[in-house]
């Protein structure tokens, strides 16, 4: 059996790999062609650039694109010209009257809106991907759970490999603070996003709202990983057991109920409210004076557990 230190290092070396990876491909990329996670893109005149493909944000082509446009969310502004598809999932494609497009023209939710003397080289469709029924609205679903599920182990991983004390904290506020934890979790997924928007609602305090908003994705991300973690502990039932499995079970476990249409979507938001919730309720605990620093808890056996 694997020694924890050969794990850790095994997850080191993984996890440098698919960083070396990802750079090496934006390196690639970057020259020609754009490639925006969120916050939209401007190709301006006079400018050519290869494929543009933006998740979130909309996207300006005033200049040259000689592959395809792809938005997922956010307008799409066509002054100048794409020699490739256009395609816009979510939002609302504008082509001005210089505006050139070479391939299709296909949209999902909003017709798009073509000016006089705007041209299209070929169709313009509705691919309708919103529909379940649609094969691509089932290869988007899909999609989308890989990532969040490679996204979470990924963070899972971390958290037991810089933190596991955090863990077994959380897993104690879970256990000894239930009522405690499920309030402060739901205050905190309530509160927060609210006190974003009325940040964002005034001018000094733009700056707070969004990085609020900016933090909001990895702390989910971390608390859904803690749920998981806690999960496994508890359905192995064995106090001994590696943390790495633990993590791997309950990981598998909220995942598999993940696919489940409605249902699976709940699970996975109660999860995130309780690992919010014990994350701050074990934080809470452990500034006070003399708190117990989070180490494993004694096996069954009464033999220590495993050193984190």
């Amino acid at each position: 059996m694997p020694t924890p230190q050969a794990v850790r290092a095994a997850i080191a070396a993984l996890l440098s790999a698919l960083l070396v990876l990802l750079l090496a491909a934006g390196s690639a990329f970057a020259a020609t062609d754009h490639v925006v996670i969120t916050g939209g893109t401007v190709v301006p005149a006079g400018q050519t650039v290869g494929d543009v493909v933006v998740l979130d944000g909309p996207v300006r082509i005033a200049g040259r694109a000689t592959g395809d446009v792809v938005s997922v969310s956010g307008p799409v502004r066509v002054t100048g010209r794409v020699d490739g598809d256009l395609i816009a999932v979510s939002d609302r494609a504008f082509l001005s009257p210089a505006a050139r497009v070479g391939g299709d023209l296909r949209y999902g939710d909003e017709r798009p809106v073509l000016a006089p003397g705007a041209t299209v080289g070929g169709s313009i469709s509705n691919e309708n991907w919103a529909d379940a029924s649609n094969g691509w609205g089932w290869v988007s679903m899909f999609g989308w759970w890989l990532a969040v599920s490679v996204s979470t182990l990924i963070v899972g991983a971390l958290l037991v490999w810089l933190a596991l004390g955090a863990l077994y904290a959380a897993g104690r506020a879970v256990r000894e603070h239930l009522g405690a934890t499920v309030g402060w979790g739901i205050a905190i997924a309530i509160g927060v996003p609210l006190l974003a928007i009325l940040a964002l609602a005034t001018l000094v305090g733009i700056p707070f709202g969004v990085a609020l908003l900016l933090a909001a994705i990895p702390v989910l991300l971390v608390a859904y990983s803690t749920t998981a973690w806690i999960v496994g502990r508890r359905v192995l039932s064995n106090r001994s057991a590696s943390p790495w499995a633990a993590l791997l079970a309950g990981w598998g476990i909220l995942r598999l109920l993940a696919l489940i249409p409605v249902a699976g979507a709940l699970v996975g938001l109660a999860a995130t409210v309780v690992g919010l919730g014990a994350l701050t309720v074990a934080l809470w605990h452990a500034r006070r004076p003399g708190a117990p620093a989070g180490r494993p808890e004694p096996s069954a056996a009464g033999r220590p557990a495993p050193a984190a």
